[in-house]
């Protein structure tokens, strides 16, 4: 309790902070980066580049309570095709727009929920992104997987589409806790689901899970980590739950007198930090573990592990083409992000135009701030002599705020030199210390909570 009580001194049970997959974070996204800019930076990729490619598919067949992605809930198939022939167009529109011989990296579906797709829709989109756009060798094709929303002939579509890595969000096998956030997904069935992957030779697995849920305790997050374990994952992301109803309306069906205080929380992420860590996993970055021969922990130790919208990841393709409404494309020289609404991408797209509508270009210090934040992030220490020169900033272009932050964290942050380290005891703050290099105002009721 020693430990917890100098987390509370130090501020982790207040505050609340980004969770920093940006820099600057989506917040802060203006509408001054359009369709214009989003082309020429596409255009400005340099030939032969392998990126990677998001495809966003914002269905749900039900929408679930505790969720705050762009998502909406559908009845039928024909807004689903719709939106697929909409896309298809703009995979075309991205293909005239960037060199030709850009191949995939990385090719990752992600919603809502991908896997509403019929699968000879599946195919057909696969189909249309292979023409456009090569593989590179050894590309890796991501897809979430709701088992709840799969079966055979949308497993055999994505299997010979080429995918090599599915991704399940288990959120918490408690039955009780299920009905509470609305996603309802038994044990039995998402173990069906991991069974029907692998024998299809999908070996590469990546699973979901959340602390701070309503009704959760120890007891029960121990139980729900035990099962997860016992389907072998290959990388867990083991995320705090984001009560941000100002955001996500839905969420106000959770009961607010059930969450964790943040203390509990804590004590959640402990209790099933150690049963991964106990199992043989690797800790990666705050929030998660990797079996030994996962990509992810290679990354790490090569100082190459990079943080985007979709958490930790070995990616190092030069830029991330988005595709789809909401969905948030990266570049050398800033973020695009398409019509969150899901008819005003629709009509850009369909009048052969681009669908940004706001994002971030880099000025100033920022790709040097979101460099220290995204090495803090990722390895617990930046080296800001080398990130500084890294960047083309000045010497000693960021002491102020290591100086500032090293003050407000004592001991939680250390300097050796110019190398700042967040030791294993400071490492629930770590996004706290980031905060101390964001330039950015911030309305802290806009954000989750720091643990």
């Amino acid at each position: 309790m020693k430990h917890e009580s100098q987390l509370a001194k130090l501020g982790l049970f207040d505050a609340k902070v980004p969770r920093y997959t940006s820099y600057p974070t989506a917040p802060h996204f203006a509408g001054n980066v359009d369709a214009s800019a989003f082309e020429g930076w596409m255009r400005a990729i340099p030939a032969g580049s392998a990126i990677s490619l998001y495809i966003h598919v914002p269905f749900c067949r039900r929408l679930c309570w505790f969720c705050a992605c762009r998502t909406q809930g559908v009845n039928t198939e024909a807004p689903v095709a719709a939106y697929v022939e909409t896309l298809k167009q703009e995979v075309a529109l991205a293909r005239d727009a960037l060199p030709a011989d850009v191949t995939l990296a990385r090719l990752h579906w992600g919603g809502g929920t991908p896997t509403i797709l019929p699968a000879g829709v599946m195919t057909d989109l696969a189909q249309t992104i292979r023409a456009a756009f090569p593989f590179a060798e050894g590309a890796e094709f991501s897809v979430e997987i709701d088992p709840n929303e799969i079966d055979d002939a949308r497993l055999d579509a994505l299997a010979a589409a080429g995918m090599t890595r599915a991704s399940i969000g288990v959120q918490d096998f408690d039955p009780e806790i299920q009905k509470v956030i609305g996603r309802e997904q038994s044990y039995e069935v998402t173990k069906a689901a991991v069974a029907a992957l692998r024998a299809r030779g999908i070996d590469s697995l990546n699973a979901d899970i959340l602390y701070g849920l309503p009704y959760q305790d120890t007891a029960k997050i121990t139980e729900s980590t035990k099962k997860l374990l016992a389907l072998g994952p290959d990388r867990v992301a083991l995320y705090g739950y984001a009560h941000v109803p100002w955001m996500a309306r839905r969420q106000t069906m959770i009961p607010v007198h059930a969450l964790p205080s943040p203390e509990v929380r804590l004590r959640l992420f402990d209790t099933a930090r150690r049963l991964f860590v106990w199992d043989g996993y690797r800790e990666i970055g705050i929030d998660h573990f990797a079996k030994a021969e996962d990509g992810l922990g290679r990354a790490a130790d090569a100082g190459v592990l990079r943080r985007n919208f979709q958490g930790y990841t070995d990616d190092q393709a030069v830029a991330l083409v988005a595709l789809g409404a909401s969905a948030i494309s990266r570049f050398p020289e800033g973020y695009a992000q398409n019509a969150p609404r899901t008819a005003d991408y629709q009509a850009k797209v369909r009048a052969g135009e681009f669908a940004t509508s706001r994002g971030h270009a880099f000025a100033g210090e920022d790709v040097l701030r979101g460099r220290v934040i995204e090495e803090l992030m990722c390895q617990f220490e930046a080296d800001l002599d080398a990130l500084e020169a890294e960047c083309g900033a000045a010497p000693g272009t960021l002491q102020d705020a290591a100086d500032a932050t090293l003050r407000q964290f004592p001991g939680a942050l250390q300097a050796e030199g110019r190398v700042l380290v967040i030791p294993h005891e400071g490492r629930p703050l770590t996004r706290m210390i980031a905060r101390g290099f964001d330039a950015y105002e911030m309305e802290a009721s806009g954000h989750s909570l720091a643990i």
